[in-house]
């Protein structure tokens, strides 16, 4: 395995200072994967930024010093939009690999402002593809981080993020030099914004705790494991190949008794959000016909015959990947939970921010 596929390289993460933005920062400048010359954090977000910034210099654990040090030697925050044709292609000079990490992603939100989303995750991906191709940059790599609501999509987010790995994996007949690839993945465990902070308020309060169905399932993944799939990817991802991690699935109502953990708290079932599914998907049955187990990842190969490489002995797994197929139980899913530190007594961290 190539460990040092980091060493020396110039890495762009857009919406960097987001929560998967923050972990892939520490880890990438802690030398795990080596030791890169520079980290670009792209965001349009200056008060974010800032935060970022300042949790490093006001960090003094002892254990973490490398990783404090090499921060403060090779990150550089930029201010721009993705939406922005022209701060994107400034950003881009000089980059080895880019990590496309920003996206509008509340399935609401985006079917309430569906232009938004189109303009964030849909221009946004064409904006980076484009300033490579019309000023033949040199980037080596680009990884689309993309989501399970990409694969048979019926809200806003997910058909945007559609749209988003299209665009990236045509981008291999428009710029051959650059190599674009893709991750697809489910919902980070204890992310902001995400169900489970939600329900920790919610008992915090006293209840109700809100659940939209009793048997609605989703896959819900360790926010390193995601960081793991972006590397695994970089290492290993042939142009225009999705990764996707093989993780667990639980039933939301489980994680909400899990966490409620026998207080005298009720819950309270709502209905299904605009936008959701009941059960998620990662691999669609028609994708099934072309993808293939590696590892602990299922591979999506590209549609497109012009990229896809000939490959001999291929055994595809000639189905879907839905969370529904293998669901834990709830014992199952207590140990998930208690193994990720995210029972409502126990010292929860949310990008940064620890909560009693």
């Amino acid at each position: 395995m190539r460990r040092n596929i980091l060493s020396n390289k110039v890495i762009l993460i857009t919406g960097g200072t987001g929560s998967l933005g923050k972990v892939l920062t520490d880890r990438i400048v802690s030398g795990e994967f080596g030791l890169p010359k520079k980290v670009i954090i792209f965001s349009r977000d200056e008060l974010k930024q800032y935060l970022m910034r300042m949790k490093y210099q006001n960090k003094k654990a002892a254990t973490e010093e490398i990783i404090f040090n090499n921060f403060d030697r090779l990150v550089q925050f930029v201010i721009g939009d993705l939406r922005d044709s022209s701060s994107v292609r400034q950003a881009l000079v000089d980059v080895d690999i880019v990590i496309n990490a920003a996206a509008l992603k509340q399935v609401p939100t985006c079917e309430y402002f569906p232009f938004e989303a189109i303009q964030t995750n849909v221009l946004g991906a064409e904006n980076i593809v484009r300033a490579i191709v019309e000023n033949n940059l040199n980037v080596k790599t680009v990884v689309g981080v993309s989501t399970d609501k990409a694969c048979k999509p019926v809200n806003v987010m997910g058909m945007t993020k559609a749209l988003q790995e299209r665009i990236f994996i045509s981008g291999n007949l428009r710029a051959p030099r650059t190599r674009f690839i893709c991750i697809r993945y489910g919902n980070v465990l204890a992310s902001r914004g995400s169900v489970i902070p939600q329900f920790h308020e919610q008992i915090k309060n006293g209840g109700p705790v809100t659940v939209t169905m009793n048997n609605m399932t989703r896959f819900l993944l360790p926010i390193n494991k995601a960081v793991d799939t972006i590397m695994e990817a970089i290492r290993e991802a042939k142009a225009g190949e999705i990764f996707v991690p093989i993780v667990p699935s639980v039933l939301m109502l489980n994680v909400a008794k899990v966490l409620i953990r026998g207080r005298r708290i009720k819950i309270k079932f709502t209905g299904i959000r605009p936008g959701e599914k009941l059960d998620e998907v990662l691999v669609s049955y028609e994708e099934g016909f072309r993808t293939y187990k590696k590892g602990s990842y299922f591979v999506i190969r590209p549609m497109l015959p012009e990229i896809r490489l000939k490959k001999k002995n291929i055994r595809f797994i000639n189905r879907e990947y839905s969370s529904h197929d293998e669901v834990m139980t709830i014992e199952e899913t207590e140990h998930l939970l208690t193994k990720n530190k995210l029972l409502v007594d126990s010292e929860i961290t949310y990008d940064g921010e620890i909560v009693r």
